[in-house]
């Protein structure tokens, strides 16, 4: 008897794992065309991402979470985002921080993982997780233009409202442990101040502002404010970069004629190389990696730091967008998953159909921006507006990739409850907006 209360797990999976060989369809597998477009559309897909995202988002954003980790106090998350925070504060910073980064779902997670372990209260910061890639300004304004005046709105204050709902219950669920928290840091010693904030300060803006602008998306129509920060924006990068080679030769005191041998590479590069920005991008980074991996003060321990951020994410990111491809393909790209079952289940406005929307667009992958183009064509293929505002926001907010790293972060019983409030309130929402504006 006791060996099956301990190892009747064990012996399922095993189970199950000789009836699927025993039982492989492998003429089948052979023979089919989809499956062979699943396997494809994942190589695709990760491949995509690797060349869009991981040098341009990852990268940038593991070195600030590496920053966070060794330059900002725990006092300091504690005070302005901790559970024992003022709430209007930190549910204020964290649920407007969309605004300022132009993040997907996945690019979030290591500014997430670093606040959270530097002792953020779990409300504000899954307020912040929620918020990093929903309230991007610009993909809002976009889904006014193209989507209509009243979807833009709705999503911009939906958004806005999840982010501190989803933290106020989250910090509500699991009160307990958030005491447990507070208890447990309230002996920590007060850590030494380095350098003043407004040199934190400056130095956060600048890798924030690298972030933002070498991922600036090109706008639908060619002229505007946003068509002249697009046209502007590896000008706008390399100045920032130059900010940030001054700030780590004057404040982190890092070797000046190797930072600025790193600098004329990367700049001779950008010129050689003007039409191909991500060539001169991976020669800083890797300039940087170099300066700071040999360092053996502070700087030393940001690059540790932001590795270890590295280690623990990428792999995972990398596993999620291969399921996700070979399940749902690339926009426009048949996989496993047939596009006509999707545009079927969302059509009208239905309980389902915004359910379904919801799940789907929680599961699926969106770069930042291309949620829009991909519900312009579902729109015209049928789909409700109720379960177009559903996807719009459960979707850039997560991401099955998403989800692995959070389950690693915050563990199984926290993620499984975030998803699920984010996917509950983007149905509910949905229905609503659907019955009032459908």
């Amino acid at each position: 008897m006791h060996f099956w209360k301990s190892e009747w797990k064990p012996l399922l999976w095993i189970v199950l794992g000789f009836l699927l060989c025993f039982y492989l369809p492998v003429e089948i597998i052979q023979n089919s065309e989809r499956l062979r477009n699943a396997f494809f559309e994942s190589l695709y897909l990760v491949r995509w991402y690797a060349q869009e995202h991981v040098l341009l988002c990852l990268i940038p954003a593991f070195f600030i979470a590496g920053a966070i980790a060794v330059f900002i106090s725990q006092d300091s998350v504690m005070k302005y985002l901790g559970a024992n925070a003022n709430k209007v504060l930190a549910y204020g910073v964290a649920s407007i921080s969309g605004t300022i980064l132009a993040v997907c779902s996945c690019t979030v997670l290591p500014l997430f993982a670093g606040i959270y372990r530097m002792g953020a209260g779990l409300g504000p910061a899954t307020a912040f997780l929620y918020s990093g890639p929903a309230i991007n300004i610009l993909a809002i304004i976009m889904t006014a233009r193209i989507l209509g005046l009243q979807l833009g709105i709705a999503r911009a204050v939906g958004a806005i409202a999840f982010s501190v709902i989803i933290g106020l219950l989250m910090a509500l669920i699991f009160r307990k442990e958030e005491l447990e928290k507070i208890e447990a840091q309230a002996g920590l010693p007060e850590p030494e101040v380095t350098r003043p904030l407004w040199q934190n300060a400056l130095f956060f803006a600048v890798m924030v502002g690298i972030l933002v602008f070498a991922n600036w998306a090109k706008p639908t129509v060619a002229i505007g404010t946003w068509a002249t920060i697009y046209a502007l924006k590896w000008w706008i990068t390399g100045v920032l970069a130059i900010a940030l080679a001054a700030i780590l030769v004057v404040w982190f005191k890092l070797n000046a004629g190797k930072v600025i041998l790193v600098s004329a590479v990367t700049a001779v590069m950008s010129f050689q190389f003007s039409q191909q920005p991500m060539i001169p991008f991976a020669a800083g980074v890797i300039g940087l990696s170099w300066l700071t991996s040999t360092n053996k003060d502070e700087a030393g321990e940001w690059f540790a730091a932001s590795w270890d951020y590295a280690k623990q994410i990428l792999p995972l990111l990398l596993m999620g967008v291969v399921v996700a491809g070979a399940l749902l393909g690339r926009p426009g790209q048949e996989a496993l998953i047939p596009s006509q079952w999707i545009t079927w289940a969302v059509g009208g406005n239905s309980i389902f159909s915004n359910f379904f929307a919801a799940l789907a667009g929680a599961f699926m992958y969106f770069a930042t921006l291309t949620e829009v183009p991909i519900l312009q064509g579902l729109i015209g293929n049928g789909m409700g507006t109720g379960p177009a505002l559903a996807l719009l926001l459960a979707g850039p907010a997560l991401s099955l990739p998403n989800m692995l790293v959070i389950n690693s972060i915050m563990g199984t019983k926290k993620t499984v409850v975030f998803v699920s409030l984010v996917v509950v309130m983007a149905t509910i929402s949905g229905i609503v907006y659907g019955a009032v504006w459908g």
